[in-house]
């Protein structure tokens, strides 16, 4: 014990993010319910025209999330194999079509109400086929965009991407994601009868820079910080509800919470656990249903989780600066996959991260639809970083059976303590 003060009430920025998102949905649904038309985006859409346009909108990987935190994955997965479709790929995206055929007793806050429109980007084999199951819903059309190939990139694409995304996406790339944002806002515009006000495009950008910047400082905060002064399970929420409101003043103000609660805490010396010997970094979908799993290894190991994709993403995938503000959506949009999970882009932030973080070890959630694990994982070993790879969904329980067994033989076994 270092005699450092334990963190044990949650951050007031994590808080009031879940008391939030709550109070919202139930605001959102109110407004479908008189009326007005609802969109369901995955994440790789382009949001800012939906909120520039005032459309209410829910993303459906944090639907997934509330789906799974409310323990009714498996519910909406036997949804899925009850119409007839497969159960065990992309559990994460399928969640949400899932669970539009539960009870409303059954459903989290009562469910979702029936979109009207659903818009992803054509990622892999099977999620525009997801979207397409959408669109046979009665009252829901589906926009598919365009995914394009990554190009080999400059490295450290994390300090030029926010100015520069010509030099690191390409511009034939970003022309064609410009292109196709311009027919789905032509597309929204016919059904919703009313326009684009481009200024209004241009404040949500702005607003979703600012936002990123505050992320960034508080990364770049938690980064240099020993030990460990917040848990990995406040900092997930604190990020990711506002990260779902992007373009919004609220967004903004929560990321300078999130960034004043964290430098408060290194101020007093708090410690998630005073005995901190192993930091760990999560790559990675979050485990929504267990999230207690990421405190389970402080007293027997001394194990932390000091990283996730969530904030680090957050920090340096987001911002985009530039004076046409449709080009510069679709270069926030165009390669975000890239910067996650295609090498070298991806393996090399992985890298960037760990060392700046110093983390002991690696644990690597690997699903079926995330490409390039394998040379992640690689990539980390080089630099002396021991890796755990779990391949699994983390929205299926089915498939990450034990991983809190593996995640301690792993400590024990590859991840030596600091004195």
């Amino acid at each position: 014990m270092t005699g450092r003060t334990a963190a044990s009430d949650r951050l007031p920025s994590a808080a009031e993010a879940t008391a939030y998102q709550r109070e919202w949905f139930h605001s959102l649904a109110a407004r479908v319910d008189g009326g007005e038309s609802l969109a369901l985006a995955n994440a790789d859409a382009p949001h800012e025209v939906l909120r520039s346009l005032g459309v209410p909108y829910v993303v459906n990987q944090w639907w997934s999330s509330i789906i799974s935190a409310k323990r009714a994955g498996p519910g909406s997965l036997g949804s899925v194999a009850a119409r007839g479709l497969p159960d065990y790929s992309r559990q994460y995206d399928v969640l949400p079509l899932g669970a539009q055929d539960l009870p409303a007793d059954r459903a989290p806050w009562g469910g979702l109400p029936e979109p009207r429109f659903a818009i992803t980007e054509r990622g892999g084999d099977v999620t525009h086929k997801i979207f397409e199951q959408w669109g046979r819903r009665a009252g829901t059309e589906t926009f598919l965009l365009s995914r394009t190939a990554a190009v080999p990139a400059p490295e450290g694409w994390w300090d030029l991407v926010d100015h520069r995304w010509e030099d690191v996406f390409g511009a034939e790339r970003i022309d064609l994601l410009q292109g196709e944002i311009e027919e789905l806002i032509a597309w929204l515009e016919e059904r919703l009868d009313r326009a684009l006000d481009r200024a209004r495009l241009a404040e949500v950008m702005a607003l979703a820079n600012e936002q990123a910047e505050w992320n960034r400082r508080t990364r770049d905060l938690l980064a240099a910080a020993r030990p460990l002064p917040v848990p990995v399970t406040d900092i997930i929420p604190s990020v990711m509800v506002p990260q779902w409101h992007r373009g919004t003043r609220w967004a903004v103000d929560a990321a300078r919470r999130l960034h004043d609660d964290v430098a408060d805490r290194i101020g007093r010396g708090v410690a998630v656990w005073p005995g901190e010997r192993r930091r760990l970094m999560w790559i990675g979908r979050g485990l929504w249903s267990d999230l207690e799993m990421y405190r389970a290894f402080q007293e027997e190991f001394g194990a932390v989780f000091v990283w996730s994709m969530y904030l680090a993403i957050a920090a340096d995938g987001y911002a985009r600066y530039g004076d046409d503000p449709v080009r510069a959506l679709a270069a926030r949009f165009v390669g975000l996959t890239d910067l996650l999970y295609v090498p070298p882009m991806s393996s090399s932030w992985y890298v960037k991260e760990a060392l700046g973080h110093g983390v002991d070890g690696v644990v690597h959630l690997v699903a079926d639809d995330t490409p390039g694990g394998a040379l992640i994982s690689a990539a980390l070993e080089e630099r002396g970083i021991p890796v755990l790879e779990i391949r699994g969904s983390n929205a299926d329980a089915r498939s990450i059976a034990g991983v809190r067994e593996r995640i301690g033989a792993f400590l024990r076994d590859r991840v030596p303590a600091r004195a």
